[in-house]
């Protein structure tokens, strides 16, 4: 699973310049998972996570590769959630290393990899409520007022985030970086989310064989950049 490497060390190589801190999930206290019921209206709101227009990114990536997700960590580069106190930029970005040869092949490995990204939707942690738009790949939170006041921070959401990927059997470890902080590149970061979006469309795109002429492939760039995809091409291809 090298497919998304590359584009993995290139949101790496753009958080080493900056400071961030880990966050002791283990430590946490549990937080409420409240499932559908997780509605907050703005009259009972403190703040949004990319709200007004504020930049909004989410991204998933996985990788086999022990080097680059070492074990179980959440990152926080920028203010917990009660530092905030108006609308601000935010980005989420979660690197799953699963186990080497797991995922599958053919469409099992799409829908693996699709599965894993959908815990975003079946996650809902007690005052915050995640408005995500999959067409924008923006992913906005609504914070709420009543539990910023119980202690609702960075450490319990990331602690739930990681007991929900790891319910896939496929996961081994969990890199989770949360960014809130205003002078973020988040325009370059923005980038290389979409790039990890069209890997995985095109995955799609090649287990479909929906082109087998690369000439005129419009995803021709991609198979080119990322190493492994030629090779899942013609595999499928001989099939």
């Amino acid at each position: 699973m090298k497919l998304y490497d590359e584009t993995i060390k290139e949101w790496l190589k753009i958080l080493d310049s900056l400071q961030g801190r880990e966050l002791d999930v283990k430590k946490g206290e549990d937080w409420k998972d409240i499932g559908n019921a997780n509605m907050i209206l703005r009259s009972d709101m403190a703040y949004e996570l990319g709200g007004n227009h504020l930049p909004a990114l989410s991204g998933m990536t996985l990788t086999a590769d022990t080097s680059l997700v070492p074990r179980d960590e959440v990152l926080l580069y920028g203010k917990d959630l009660g530092e905030i106190h108006e609308d601000t930029p935010y980005a989420r970005l979660a690197v799953l290393r699963v186990k080497e040869d797991s995922m599958g092949e053919g469409n099992a490995l799409y829908q693996a990899i699709r599965k894993m990204e959908y815990t975003k939707y079946h996650l809902n942690p007690e005052g915050f409520m995640m408005r995500i738009s999959a067409a924008s790949q923006r992913e906005m939170v609504r914070i709420g007022k009543t539990a910023l006041e119980k202690g609702l921070g960075f450490e319990q959401i990331g602690k739930l985030f990681l007991q929900s990927y790891h319910k896939n059997p496929q996961v081994e470890a969990v890199k989770l970086v949360f960014i809130t902080l205003s002078d973020f590149p988040y325009e370059e970061l923005e980038i290389y989310i979409k790039k990890a979006e069209e890997i995985t469309k095109a995955i799609d795109h090649i287990l479909k064989n929906l082109s087998m002429d690369c000439n005129v492939c419009s995803l021709k760039q991609i198979c080119d950049e990322v190493e492994g995809m030629k090779e899942l091409h013609f595999g499928t291809t001989q099939q």
